[in-house]
């Protein structure tokens, strides 16, 4: 099944459109019939979990972090992640830097957009988004290439359309500045639910799980 499913979503995305395994709960062996079947990136929602998974499954993939990352998971998670999707504060920026120079690596990091400004949510919010940008474009270990948004849960995939225009409009406008260290290259939006409007709005990481593992 998973092979399946994996390979109408390869199909069916276009060109410069990449997927991203979400693999929260996901078995080790699971996750490695998704990468046979083509799937490059992994995500993981739990630096505890990514562990055991990528015990098993090594650098045959890269891993991206997308769940909410706390300040005292950041020395695992700079050691296993490619990517930290999630990044939503200077402090958390700065701490993800001082580890990773512990590495010797500079790790890439999106912004979290807090699109729906939704008070119990992570992110930050779209006016914010410049101004945590700035502050952290200097660190010499962690870069920004880009920013993600969950957005509101909808039902209608509809609904969450203009959450996916508000972070694409925040993603070009950090791109028009011009900020020394900083490259806008990915544009992470849309779910099982979502992600073909995603697309439509300029998505260009897609995070996908239920549509290729079935139900949790």
């Amino acid at each position: 099944m998973i092979t399946e499913n994996i390979k109408r979503i390869l199909e069916e995305l276009p060109e410069g459109v990449q997927l991203v395994a979400a693999a929260k709960t996901r078995t080790p062996e699971e996750i490695l019939e998704a990468i046979d079947a083509g799937v490059k990136m992994i995500g993981q929602n739990y630096v505890q979990e990514a562990e055991v998974a990528f015990e098993a499954v090594g650098g045959r993939a890269r891993w991206h972090f997308i769940g909410h990352l706390q300040k005292n998971k950041a020395k695992k998670a700079v050691r296993l992640f490619d990517m930290i999707e999630t990044l939503d504060s200077q402090e958390l920026a700065r701490e993800i830097d001082r580890r990773a120079a512990q590495h010797g690596r500079t790790l890439p990091v999106l912004i979290e957009i807090n699109s729906g400004r939704e008070p119990q949510k992570f992110g930050v919010i779209p006016e914010d988004a410049e101004a945590l940008v700035k502050q952290i474009a200097s660190l010499a270990h962690v870069q920004v290439q880009g920013v993600m948004t969950m957005g509101p849960y909808m039902g209608d995939p509809e609904d969450a359309r203009p959450y996916f225009v508000e972070t694409r409009r925040v993603f070009e406008c950090l791109g028009a500045l011009g900020i020394p260290g900083v490259e806008m290259t990915f544009l992470s939006m849309g779910m099982t639910n979502s992600y073909r409007v995603a697309v439509e709005e300029g998505a260009n990481l897609v995070r996908i799980g239920t549509k290729i593992f079935g139900p949790r």
